[in-house]
């Protein structure tokens, strides 16, 4: 299947298809039109068969879309048919929440390891993982196969933390730290600010008083 050139945008929504779907699949529900899933995620029915239409477009005239083969061909496209291992750096209060979150696992997102620098942390238990000393990071990495580590530490830490992740097979990150991150060609970032999107709301929130 060619995916060439497809936009960020259209990859940006494939998450958003894929929750709606699986919400879909529970209820029961057996097939869709575009103009349906359109009504359900407020997005126009073009936009959806322009979107699957990257992929193949999966729909059949007069029919419309199978709900668990659409549901099935995304997640394979998202890579959701294989597992990832993670660790998370940083086990205060965030990095507990996450190491906490069962959808990970659902999604094939398997939690490998927690680490941090406080002392007070060493042996929590966060389901059945003991958090670890940062310093056994490096060679935790090594010998787990670690594809993905999420960081929610402080930015003076996430800078020289993350070169090593990557020296030693890390090959994306999920950013929680206030800093951008510089990584070889083939390392992805993912930046999730949680006060830059406070301050959409807030911009959204005013710009709406004023209409």
């Amino acid at each position: 299947m060619e995916e060439k050139g497809i936009s960020q945008a259209v990859i940006s929504r494939l998450p958003r298809y894929y929750r709606y779907l699986g919400e879909l699949k529970d209820e029961g529900v057996e097939r869709i039109s575009s103009q349906e899933l359109s009504e359900l995620m407020n997005v126009t029915a073009s936009q959806i068969r322009q979107d699957f239409n990257n992929f193949g477009g999966f729909g059949q005239q007069g029919y419309g879309y199978n709900v668990n083969y659409l549901y099935t061909e995304i997640g394979k496209i998202l890579g959701l048919d294989k597992s990832h291992h993670l660790v998370i750096i940083g086990a205060g209060n965030l990095g507990q929440a996450l190491a906490n979150y069962v959808n990970f696992e659902r999604r094939g997102f398997i939690v490998k390891g927690v680490f941090d620098i406080n002392p007070d942390l060493f042996g929590k238990d966060l389901r059945g993982i003991k958090v670890q000393p940062l310093d056994n990071v490096v060679e935790f990495v090594k010998q787990n196969n670690i594809d993905i580590a999420v960081l929610t530490i402080p930015k003076n830490g996430a800078v020289d933390i993350t070169q090593q992740l990557v020296k030693y097979g890390v090959k994306a990150i999920l950013n929680f730290a206030h800093v951008d991150l510089e990584v070889p060609e083939g390392v992805i970032v993912e930046n999730v600010h949680l006060s830059d999107s406070l301050m959409k709301l807030s911009y959204n929130i005013n710009h709406y008083k004023k209409k």
